[in-house]
């Protein structure tokens, strides 16, 4: 383990500033770094991990209020909705847009309300083509609740980068099975391809210059809007017959 210690040679009288100098680098050179990890012992392990109580124990609704919550801090535009109604929700979150862009795997019933026009890119779309286009519309890989971010693969759900950056108003559709709490568990989803090219959202593009000033729309998307599909509610219970007073006395009566 390592032995670093913050103790520093003592000034003594007659001794120079720079003597003092040049005896705490030989101090230092002598003594292991307080970040040199020599031995597997030495790692720290105070990290939140994947496995940790709170991402296993938290109530997959609560996440999704979180996810929201912090979705809407960074004004992106929020649709909770069920599997059912989902493709009615992202038409109206699509709005008038008259061509939109989807990746090549993307789930018809997404689209089956949509009206506009749908590019279904094969990777030869050149920027300029996207640029023309009104919106894109993508699924994802994974929705980090804390942080408010959604991860992109690149793959038949999520298209390649360049889809989901130059349109300008983007559309992604988050499963609830896709949403976890911390940034520890969407790595460890990550890992699955860890060759995979990623793309990690937190909002819609947005830039401050030096006075501060926002400016919306340079890096990526102006509008971002989640569609999140949610279990389907479960089914009030149904009340309790009420009982029938005169049945009731002419069983006592019987008894």
């Amino acid at each position: 383990m390592n032995e670093w210690t913050q103790e520093r040679p003592v000034r003594t009288p007659g001794l120079s500033a720079k003597e003092e100098i040049l005896a705490r680098v030989r101090s230092a050179l002598a003594t292991p770094r307080r970040d040199e990890i020599t031995e597997a012992q030495d790692v720290p392990r105070d990290y939140q991990r994947a496995d940790d109580k709170q991402e296993q124990r938290t109530a997959p609704e609560k996440m999704r209020d979180v996810l929201v919550q912090r979705l809407e801090d960074y004004t992106a535009i929020v649709h909770r909705t069920t599997a059912a109604e989902a493709p009615a929700i992202i038409a109206a979150a699509l709005g008038e847009a008259r061509g939109v862009v989807v990746p090549s795997q993307l789930p018809e019933d997404w689209t089956s309300a949509v009206d506009a026009e749908l590019l279904v890119d094969d990777g030869s779309a050149s920027p300029h083509r996207l640029d023309a286009l009104d919106a894109v519309l993508t699924g994802c890989h994974t929705a980090i609740a804390i942080t408010g971010t959604i991860v992109l693969r690149g793959d038949g759900r999520s298209g390649r980068r360049a889809i989901s950056l130059v349109p300008d108003h983007h559309v992604i559709v988050v499963e609830a099975e896709q949403v976890v709490l911390g940034v520890p568990k969407g790595i460890e989803r990550m890992a699955e391809d860890p060759t995979a090219a990623w793309t990690m959202i937190s909002g819609p593009s947005a830039t401050s210059d030096i006075e501060l000033s926002r400016v919306e729309g340079v890096h990526g998307p102006r509008r971002l809007e989640v569609v999140l599909i949610e279990p389907e509610p479960e089914p009030d219970p149904a009340p309790e017959a009420a009982t029938d007073p005169a049945s009731a006395s002419t069983k006592e009566s019987t008894a």
